[in-house]
């Protein structure tokens, strides 16, 4: 038989309780550590290294509440640390005549390493003005229970110079993991800056690429359309449909674009390939449509390169093509491609005006980027003899190398 369903109404009393009974038990297991301090450091009756066990041990009491109240949990163990070094050095004076009480320094040292690694906990979790309070407050207790094991001038000072050097240590390990954390963090931020400026730089050049492209190939298209509607209908026709191809195409790109950015494509979905050398031909196909002859040669061995390389030439030779149509004045480009051992070598050339684009455009900053990303080299210029080259040299493994 099937245990009854748990009504849905009692599950957040439940939830809601958990804390709460840590938080009880923690405060319990404080509040009991000095008392139980007291009364093991009351009963020990040997004066040997083995009865610092169980004080040392009533320590894990006060953890669970000094992560949750730092300050109350330290005040709770300097009442319990005082409390049991002066009762040990009493006991120590009394149960042995030879003895001085001197000789409670075992127990308040111990109670000192146990009070400085709290402060080293709030140190490396606690905002400064925590520390100084909880620093302050666990020297002064130091010091006033080291007048009782402690006499004479010399043995006083020594002692002082122990518990300040030690609760120093404690503060600076702390301080050093607080700062590291801290490092860490912002490191973790700033990366997580550069990543999203990284993208947002991704998105500018694919949207630049792409859009700068099709624009101007849809203005020459449409002022080649203006000029001959009425003497050349046929070649009308033509541009008209060549712009509507070029439209399509750029949406369609955009759309991919954005649904990436939005991600609200399904898991499992099929991811539109990016562009590589292999699109070079529709893209020749596309720019001989508005009206520039491209005429690529390929030259080495065809070979599968990286993702990013191949989408880095792609778009640098379509950047190049598209300046070519925008800015040179000419109606025709030369486009070499190398497969080179180590690396693969694009030269863009034509024979116009040979003057850098004008404007304010990111076309060539944009094609410098790319190359620089991949540590590639990148160059464009006015050539000797005229015209405009654009050459890009991006690094690639050996053939057979992957």
């Amino acid at each position: 038989m099937s245990a009854p369903p748990i009504h849905p109404a009692a599950r957040p009393w439940r939830l809601r309780l958990r804390p709460a009974a840590a938080e009880t038990l923690a405060w319990c297991g404080a509040l009991a550590y000095p008392v139980l301090l007291f009364v093991a450091v009351l009963n020990e009756q040997e004066s040997t290294g083995v009865r610092l066990l169980l004080p040392a041990a009533l320590s894990v009491l006060a953890l669970p509440l000094l992560r949750r109240r730092p300050l109350p949990t330290l005040a709770l163990m300097l009442a319990g640390s005082f409390a049991a070094t002066v009762t040990a050095a009493s006991q120590l004076a009394s149960t042995f005549p030879f003895s001085a009480p001197e000789q409670g320094w075992q127990m308040g040292a111990l109670q000192a390493l146990v009070t400085d690694l709290a402060v080293g906990w709030i140190a490396a979790t606690r905002r400064p003005r925590t520390v100084l309070v909880a620093a302050a407050s666990a020297l002064v207790v130091q010091i006033a229970a080291a007048t009782y094991y402690r006499s004479g001038s010399d043995a006083f000072v020594s002692g002082l110079v122990f518990l300040v050097l030690t609760l120093a240590l404690a503060w600076m390990a702390g301080h050093l993991v607080r700062e590291r954390r801290e490092h860490a963090a912002t490191m973790r931020a700033q990366a997580a800056v550069q990543a999203v400026t990284a993208e947002r730089l991704r998105i500018a050049r694919e949207l630049h690429d792409m859009v700068a492209h099709s624009i101007g190939i849809i203005a020459i298209q449409a002022g080649t359309g203006r000029r001959v509607i009425d003497t050349q209908p046929t070649e009308a026709r033509n541009a008209l449909a060549a712009i509507e191809t070029t439209s399509r195409d750029t949406l369609a790109g955009l759309r991919r674009m954005l649904g990436a950015l939005r991600k609200a494509e399904p898991e499992g979905a099929p991811a539109t390939p990016l562009p590589g050398l292999a699109d070079i031909e529709s893209l020749v196909a596309t720019t001989k449509d508005g009206g520039v002859r491209v005429d690529v040669e390929w030259r080495g061995v065809r070979r599968p390169l990286p993702g990013e390389v191949e989408l880095s030439a792609f778009r640098i030779i379509q950047e190049g093509i598209t300046n070519v149509v925008r800015h040179a004045g000419t109606h025709e480009c030369r486009v070499v491609i190398d497969y080179r051992e180590d690396e693969l070598s694009i030269d863009i050339t034509d024979d116009g005006h040979g003057t850098a684009p004008a404007g304010t455009g990111y076309g060539i900053t944009g094609m410098r980027e790319r190359a620089a990303l991949l540590h590639g080299r990148f160059t464009a210029g006015p050539r000797p003899e005229g015209g405009f080259r654009v050459a890009a040299r991006l690094p690639v493994p050996p053939a057979g190398v992957r």
